[in-house]
C-alpha cells in the first residue's frame, strides 16, 4: 500500500498530532504514531487536558501526592500538565535530533485568561519553560494585539513560541513582525538563534464554521455556492504572505544568523461540516515548509484515502483572492467574521481553562478524602470543555 503520510511528509507538510493525554504516553501509542504515522510534533490546548484528566485514572496517584501537599488548584494544574509535556517532549526527542530541532516540537499553552495581558504571559511562558526544561517545548501565545508583544518579549528570552488563535491576515502579518522582531533581540541578547523554532498556528476550519453560518442566513444561490471555500482561501492567501516575508532581506540576515522561519501551521484541521470530504483540510494545504496539526482520526483518514496531490497552495491565490471578493459582493464582512473568531477563540480557551480548573479541583477534593475516583469527579466538568474544539 501507498504510504500517503510519507508522501505528505515528502510534499513538505510536517504531519502534528492534535491531541495529549496521560493514557497516550504510558501505552506508547504518541510513540507508535511517531515511528509508523510520520508524526513529527504534538499541540495541546485547555480542551485537550480537561478531556484527558477526565478520562484516565493514570492521573490518580499524582493527585493524591498533590492533595497530600496541599497544592491549590492552579499549580496542580501545572504540576499535571507539565509532567505530561515533559514526557511527551522526551518521547518526540528523536523527531527533534533528526531535524536538526526543527520539528518534534510539543505544545503548552499559557493561562488563556492573561491573553489580554502581555506581562502576565511573558512571565508564565517563562515559568513554563523553566517547568518542563526541555529544548524541543514551544509555549503557546494567543494572537491577540496585546499578544504580539509578548510573542516578542518570549522570543528574546530565547524561548521558542506557538503562536496561536491566527484567523484573519492583517493579524498573521503582524504575528510575523513580531517574530523578527523577538528574534533581531534574542541575537542582540546572544541567543543562539538556531535553538530558537516557532510556528503560526492559523486556524482553517472555524473560518468555514463561521462564514458557512452567514452565507445560510443569508440563503442566495450565490452565496450557497460558496459554502466551504472560505477557510481555505483564507489559509492560501496566508502562505503567499508568508513567503514574502521569509524571502525579505530582513529575513535573510537572520536566516545567516542560523535562525528557522516559523512556519505556518494549519490548525483545526478536523472538517465539522460532514457535508465535506474529511481530509480537505490537509489536501487543500499542501505546501512546502508548512505543518498540519490533525486530532488522531484526521491521521487516520488521511492515511487511509489521502490525496497528495503536489502543491496546492502557491497556485490557488488569483482564485483564493476571487473567492474573497465573492464572499464580498455578496454581503459576507470577513474583517467581522474574523474579529468574532478571535473574540470566541481566546472565550473558548478560557471556558476549557476554568472546566479544567473546577475538574482538578473536584479531584484534589476527592483525592485528598479517599472518596472514590479522583478523575471521575473531573469527567462532567470536560464535557462542556470537549465543545470548545480547536488546536
Amino acid at each position: 500500500m501507498t504510504d500517503k503520510l510519507n508522501e505528505l511528509t515528502a510534499a513538505g507538510v510536517a504531519v502534528w498530532l492534535d491531541d495529549l493525554s496521560r493514557v497516550r504516553l504510558s501505552s506508547g501509542g504518541l510513540d507508535q504514531l511517531r515511528r509508523e504515522k510520520h508524526v513529527a510534533g504534538v499541540t495541546t490546548n485547555p480542551t485537550i487536558f480537561a478531556k484527558a484528566l477526565s478520562d484516565a485514572d493514570e492521573y490518580n496517584w499524582q493527585l493524591r501526592d498533590l492533595a497530600i501537599r496541599g497544592v491549590d488548584v492552579e499549580e496542580a494544574v501545572r504540576m499535571l500538565t507539565t509532567y505530561d509535556v515533559r514526557w511527551a517532549c522526551d518521547v518526540m526527542r528523536p523527531s527533534y535530533d533528526g531535524s536538526a530541532g526543527v520539528d518534534g516540537r510539543v505544545s503548552i499553552e499559557v493561562d488563556p485568561r492573561s491573553a489580554h495581558d502581555a506581562d502576565k504571559t511573558v512571565a508564565e511562558a517563562k515559568a513554563l519553560w523553566w517547568l518542563v526544561d526541555r529544548p524541543n517545548l514551544f509555549i503557546k501565545i494567543p494572537a491577540t494585539e496585546e499578544g504580539l508583544s509578548a510573542i516578542t518579549d518570549t522570543l528574546a528570552e530565547g524561548i521558542s513560541v506557538n503562536v496561536t488563535l491566527i484567523f484573519g491576515l492583517d493579524r498573521y502579518s503582524a504575528v510575523m513582525e513580531a517574530f523578527l522582531a523577538g528574534l533581531e533581540q534574542a541575537k542582540a541578547n546572544g541567543h543562539d538563534l538556531s535553538k530558537i523554532g516557532s510556528v503560526a498556528s492559523f486556524f482553517v476550519s472555524r473560518v468555514d464554521s463561521e462564514v458557512d453560518k452567514r452565507l445560510e442566513k443569508i440563503g442566495s444561490d450565490q452565496a450557497k455556492a460558496l459554502r466551504g471555500k472560505a477557510a481555505v482561501a483564507n489559509a492560501q492567501l496566508a502562505y503567499e504572505r508568508y513567503t514574502e516575508v521569509f524571502s525579505s532581506d530582513r529575513w535573510k540576515a537572520l536566516e545567516a544568523a542560523g535562525a528557522h522561519p516559523q512556519r505556518p501551521l494549519w490548525a483545526s484541521t478536523s472538517t465539522k461540516n460532514p457535508d465535506y470530504r474529511d481530509v480537505i483540510y490537509v489536501e487543500e494545504l499542501i505546501a512546502a515548509g508548512t505543518v498540519n496539526t490533525m486530532p488522531e482520526s484526521v491521521i487516520h483518514a488521511y492515511a487511509d484515502h489521502g490525496e497528495t496531490r503536489g502543491d496546492t497552495v502557491t497556485g490557488a491565490y488569483d482564485a483564493a483572492r476571487k473567492v474573497f471578493a465573492d464572499l464580498e459582493s455578496v454581503g459576507v464582512d470577513m474583517s467581522d467574521v474574523i474579529a468574532t473568531l478571535e473574540r470566541e477563540g481566546v472565550e473558548k480557551f478560557e471556558a476549557s481553562w476554568q472546566e479544567l480548573l473546577d475538574g482538578v479541583s473536584k479531584s484534589l477534593t476527592a483525592a485528598g478524602t479517599g472518596k472514590g475516583s479522583p478523575n471521575k469527579a473531573a469527567k462532567g466538568n470536560a464535557k462542556a470543555a470537549e465543545k470548545a474544539g480547536g488546536a
